[in-house]
This record gives C-alpha cells, structure tokens and sequence, in this order.
C-alpha cells in the first residue's frame, strides 16, 4: 500500500470511528425539567401536562412558550443529491443529516431533528413536510436534487406559515454573495458594472445569482452556462428556472463565455475551468471555484493565470472557503427568535451584509487560535470570516431579526439591544455577569500596564480593549517582536497612537525606573547593578514600577510563569500598611450559575485573621458584579465534629467576622456539600443564617481552594473570571498561563474599575 493510500484508509478509519464510538451516531436527546420526583412526573405527564395543552389549544402561539417548538428546526432529505454523493438514498443520507444538526446546535444554540424521508417524488414530499409544522418553528430542505428542490421549496413555503429555507441553495448564495460582496471591494469593481459567468445551473447556480441580483448585478451581465453550453433563448430544452437567466448571444461555449468576465461563478464539477479561460478575464478577477471536493480549477492554476486573481473555493485547505455554515445557524437563529414566518429576501441580503462586515473587522481572538498561522486580516486571503468566529452569532442573529421585523414577517417584536447582549452571553458565557463591572469601567479612564505584552493575547487584549473599553493599554515588549507579531495576527492597533510601549531593553525612563526599584530594595540585599539587570529582564518589576511612580493605575502580569514568583515582585513593589495581597479570588461560571473561591493562590496555610479578612474583601469584590454575597466557610470539619486544624482556624475567623456588623451572610465551618446543598445543611445545622446555596466559598488552605478550582474548570466545564488579586486596591492582578483572550480582557476590565466604593 502507497503511502498517499495509507494516509487515506487512516482518515477513513478515523471518520468511521468518529462516528461509532463512544455511542453511534453524533446527537441525542436530553431532558431539560428535572425529572427526579414523582411532582415532577405529575408535571411533566399526567396531570399536568394537560394545562399546556389547553393553553396551546386556545393560542397555539403559546406553543413556543410551553414547547421545545420555538427553538426546533426540521433538517429534512430524500436523499437525492448528498453531498458530492449524488443520489445515495434517504438512509445513507442519515449521517449527514445529523452532522447538520451538530452544528445548528453548536454554532447557535438550536435543537433538530434529523427526518430522513424515503420519497422521490417532489409533491409528496412537500406535502410530507407541510404536515410536520405543528412540530417545528422552521424546517430546514437539505440534499434534494434539483429541479425537484424547487418545487418542494415552492410548496411548502406557500402551504407553512414556518420558516422553509433550502440550505443548498440559500446558505451557499448568501455566503458566496457576501465574499462577493467584499471581494469587488479589494478588486474595486462596481456591481452594477461586472460581468457574471456562472458555471452549474442547479440549485445553488441559480440560488446564487438570484442573490447577486439582488445585489445589484445585472441580469444583461450575466452568462449561465449548463452540461450543454450556453444558456441562450434560442435553446428549446430549459426549465423554467434556467429560462429565467438565458441570454440573447451568440456564445456558446465557456471560453467564449469569459472573455472580459469580471466574476466566474463555478457550481459545477471538478477541472471544468482552465488557465486558458482565465486569462480572458478581465483585470483582477473574482475566481468563486465551489466545486466540492475538487474546484472546477485549482487556485495555483488560477493565479498562474491572473496573479491578482481574488478566489474562494469550497475546500477548508485554502482561503476564503464559501461555507454554509457560516450562515444557516445564524440566519435561522434570527428567524426563530422573532417568530418569523419564512425567512424572506430582506433577511438574506442582511445576512449577506452581516458576513461581509464581520471579515472587514479585527479578527476576533478565538479564529485567531482556532486557525493559528493563516492570514486573518481582511484582503485577497481573508474575504470571509472564519466559521468559528463568535461575532457570528449576535451580528447575523441581530441583523436577521432586525430585517424580519422591518419588512413584516415576525410575529415577535425584541429589543435588539438586549437580544445582541442575550446573543454575546451565549458565545462568552462570562458576558451577561461581567456586564456591571464593564459599565463601571467605563465611566472610569485607566492606564493598564500589561507585563507580558509581546504575547499575542496581549496583544489581542489591547485590541479588544481600545474597541470595547475607555483604558489605555500600555504594553511592556520589545517594538521589533511587538510589530512583527501584530503584523501576523492582522491586528490594526498602532503603538504610539493606540497604546503606549515600554522598551525594556531601552526606554528614557530606565535610570528612573531603576533608581526608583533600588531605593525601595536596597536594604534587601538590592545592588545598583542587580537593580539594572532586573529593570532590564523583568517586565513584572518594571511594570510595578511604572504603576508605583504613576505612570499607569493598574498592572496585569502572569500570562507566563509561575504565580508566586509574580506575586513576589508585586508584593515588594506595591505593598504598604494600606495595600498587601490578601487573597485571590476565582469566579468559576458553570452552567448552574456563578461560583466564587477563595483563596487559591496567596495563603497556603492562612490564620484565623487571613481568612476572615479574605471573607470580607470577597464580599466587597462579588458585589462588583452585582451579586449579593453569601459565604460558607469550608474545611474538613463540619459544626464542630472534628478538632482539626482546619475547623479551628474556620471558628477562629467566624469569631472575629462576628465582632463586626457585616451586610452580608456567611456561615461556617462547614463542608462544600453543605455549603451547596441548603436541605442538607439546614438537616445538618437548623436555623443557620445562611441561606440558600452559598455563591462564595472560602477554603482553610490553598490545597482544597486550588482543587475545587481545577476540578470544576476540568469535570464541570467551568469558565474562570480571575484569579482577582484582593487587597492591593485593584492597582495588581495576577492571571494564570492559561488565561484566554476574553480572561484577559475581564481583567481588564476589573483593573479599570474602583474598588472602595462597594464596602
């Protein structure tokens, strides 16, 4: 067996599995109410159920209230035309129906069912689907050969008053018209001017050109060709679809076709264009070769044709790949939330805009990761976004709804202001809790000093920050490495005019800096010349520095290296008798909701003291971000059951936190399970005065804080906000290596907002 050979059973061994294990098959059904008491079964069945159903009986509006049925879309097939497959029957169609399915609910939180129908002919099966609406607020047609796809479209849209959207058709016209959009941008060509020559005259053919239409491109510049030539109006042998777009010329044949052709449009097969063909092109042609898995011509020999050829293919191996994913859960997820009743020509030009925008912004820093080392600023390489782009979703949602809304098909009227915030909580889980700590920090202006700011989610941080925030970043880095790498991550901001940078390798304020680090060290042992060498390599001491002389108001370091040895230089830099480090607190976002930790990396053994000043600064942070405080003191002992270490230290700290009025609840010593479980407790410990579920958790050691963080982060999925330095007045944080982009920018944020104002 040839190499090539190997690597291709690997791959197709590895699909196979993929798909087989741990459980066949890629979806599965799970229930949403808790079903773990016999009131919940009389709920959720008999009796209860029935009042749902009468209040759907009287206003079957009100299903998408008491049903799945307003977040559940329909993805259907015969089977015809599956993929580059062909007609395979509507069983074997079956794993690519729940792949379609995968991604709705990946990509945009929908549920689907995947209905595979055993029905060729095009009127039943519409009539199949237009008996399915009671189940579903919209239906999705997949792999049904044309012309038969238009048909069932056809029908089932003037029957359904649900949202019917062919994706092979719509999802491909939609994104290719958006890298068309963009692409006669870089090419600076005029839609109404360009000539079209498009290459397939099958559902996405058409669907394709009907939305270049609507566009602006004009129906005299555009050349259809099928298997058999030219679309011309001297042919006898179309159907009413192709009649629509045939021509009055005397061309035939696809080289004649593109002669002076600004757009060729390939829907076809594989190899159907040549070099010979593009060079009759006009200047700077848009090449869209969509044939899957093979382009009607390679993009090397494109170029070699027209070296400014602008080209999007259908394969994730090179640029700008035209895929649907990049709409249909997007534009379905508008479409739904607003109660449409189809989804209308208005809503597909505003996701066409939507798409297009989005690849002329920064790139955001999650594609940046996803596709590490691809060109990700917009240009011949980067017409459209990447399908992994979280802006996707709140910018196509909220443009879809809006249009829905404006040219009257919604039955829902949103805030669209408050949608796009619902949206940005489903792709950034920490948004919706972070929002009052954002809004703090804007009415505040702060200069944030990043130690570590030759790393890209530095950089990316600072990005973020000038666009969403009012803080000056400023950046420790040497310029050469600063500029090549935002150079390579395609970020726009500048230095010197979007953020400030420090040198450390030559900086005006280095014999300041230094001389300003040995006063404060020389009686530890600090040398001039050890406090030059450190004021030269450590950006962590020359980033207290700067905020200890005022030349920033916050610093952030971390994003490498080990906690306490960060910690070590923000201590001796910034510490006073006001200011010292009592503890750092993690807020760990689960899907249950918000949990907060104490202390996880500064106290491995605290006193009685330490912690009840860490109980009372966590307090002051959690109400940062507007949630009331409720603290269980957590160690191995439980009421006093055991004469550990532990129970003693947690009793000490109760001790002293009631010699003060504190606004808030605490309770302890007690276990994490108690903490969380209040029938447990209040089983355990009657008429406590915590009430509920504790929201804040503060351990006896750093060991057991330390475990419960990594344990929830890895088991639970939990997403860290954090580790909060508390106790240095917000002037320090410290994050771990493996913070994210948005981590960084969540600092951020908290850096750049007052403390003492939440007591």
């Amino acid at each position: 067996m040839t190499e090539q050979k190997e690597a291709q059973e690997t791959a197709r061994k590895a699909a196979l599995d993929y798909h087989e294990f741990p459980k066949p098959g890629k979806l599965e059904i799970r229930a949403t109410k808790p079903m773990t008491t016999g009131r919940d079964l009389s709920r959720a069945y008999s009796p209860g159920v029935a009042e749902a159903c009468l209040e759907i009986e009287k206003n079957p509006a009100d299903a998408a209230r008491y049903t799945s049925k307003g977040n559940l879309v329909a993805v259907i097939s015969n089977g015809t035309a599956v993929l580059g497959l062909g007609n395979i029957g509507a069983q074997a169609s079956k794993p690519v129906m729940e792949g379609k399915a995968v991604l709705f609910k990946k990509f945009a939180g929908i549920d689907c069912f995947d209905i595979e129908v055993n029905e060729p002919d095009p009127e039943k099966l519409a009539d199949l689907v237009c008996r399915l609406e009671p189940t579903f607020g919209a239906v999705n047609l997949e792999d049904i050969k044309a012309p038969d796809c238009f048909l069932v479209e056809r029908i089932c849209k003037e029957r359904m008053n649900i949202p019917v959207f062919h994706d092979d058709q719509h999802g491909t016209a939609i994104v290719a018209a958006a890298a068309a959009y963009n692409a006669l941008i870089v090419a600076d060509k005029q839609v109404d001017r360009i000539k079209v020559v498009a290459l397939g005259a099958g559902a996405a053919g058409i669907a394709c050109l009907k939305m270049l239409m609507t566009m602006g491109v004009r129906h005299e510049n555009i050349l259809m060709l099928d298997s058999k030539g030219v679309v011309h109006k001297q042919r006898n042998d179309l159907t009413p679809e192709k009649a629509e777009f045939a021509q009055d010329t005397d061309k035939r044949t696809t080289m004649e076709a593109m002669a002076g052709a600004d757009l060729f449009l390939g829907v076809s097969g594989p190899g159907l264009l040549t070099r010979e063909m593009v060079a009759q092109m006009a200047e700077d042609p848009i090449i869209f070769a969509l044939a899957n898995p093979t382009p009607e011509i390679m993009p090397e020999e494109a170029r070699a044709a027209a070296p400014g050829a602008l080209i999007a293919t259908g394969r994730s191996d090179y640029p700008n790949q035209v895929n649907n994913v990049l709409c249909f859960p997007f534009i379905f997820r508008g479409a739904l939330d607003v109660g449409a009743t189809e989804i209308n020509d208005e809503m597909k030009l505003a996701c066409v805009e939507a798409i297009a925008s989005l690849a002329r912004e920064t790139t955001s820093a999650e594609v940046g990761v996803a596709y590490r080392g691809e060109e990700l600023s917009f240009g011949p390489n980067y017409l459209i976004p990447k399908p992994f782009d979280p802006r996707l979703l709140p910018t196509i949602a909220v443009a879809v709804a809006r249009a829905a809304m404006e040219s009257g098909v919604a039955t829902r009227e949103l805030d669209l202001f408050e949608y796009e915030d619902r949206l940005q909580a489903q792709v950034f889980r920490s948004s919706m809790i972070m929002r009052p700590v954002f809004e703090a920090a804007s009415r505040t202006r702060r200069r944030i000093i990043f130690a570590e700011g030759e790393d890209e989610r530095v950089l990316r941080t600072a990005q973020a920050m000038i666009e969403e925030t009012v803080d000056t970043p400023v950046l420790i880095g040497r310029p050469e490495v600063v500029e090549h790498r935002l150079k390579r991550t395609g970020l726009k901001i500048k230095p010197g005019v979007d953020f400030d940078l420090v040198n450390p390798e030559q900086d005006e304020r280095f014999r300041d800096y230094w001389t300003h680090y040995h006063v404060k060290m020389r009686r530890r042992g600090v040398t001039p010349e050890s406090a030059k060498t450190i004021l030269r390599t450590n950006t962590t001491a020359i980033a207290a520095i700067a905020v200890d002389r005022g030349d920033a108001d916050s610093m952030i370091c971390g994003t490498f290296g080990e906690y306490r040895w960060h910690l070590r230089y923000v201590t001796e830099v910034l510490a006073n008798k006001e200011l010292h480090p009592i503890a750092s607190l993690s807020l760990i976002l689960l899907d249950k909701g918000a949990l907060f930790l104490a202390d996880t990396h500064i106290h491995i053994e605290p006193t009685s003291e330490q912690v009840a000043e860490t109980v009372i600064a966590a307090a002051r942070h959690v109400r940062r971000f507007g949630v009331d405080p409720k603290i269980a003191l957590c160690s191995g002992s439980q009421f006093g059951n055991l004469d550990s270490h532990s129970g003693r230290v947690m009793r000490g700290a109760l001790e002293l936190l009631d010699l003060n009025e504190l606004e808030f609840e605490y309770e302890g010593e007690m276990h994490t399970d108690a903490a969380l479980d209040p029938d447990l407790r209040d089983r355990l410990f009657p008429d406590g005065r915590l009430t509920g579920k504790a929201n804040v958790l503060v351990y006896s050691n750093t060991d057991a804080a330390g475990a419960t963080r990594n344990v929830l982060k890895s088991v639970a999925d939990g997403l860290e906000v954090g580790p909060i330095l508390m106790g240095m007045g917000n002037r320090a944080h410290i994050v771990t290596p493996s913070i994210t982009v948005r981590g960084l920018l969540n600092t951020a944020a908290l850096a750049g907002t007052d403390v003492s104002s939440y007591g």
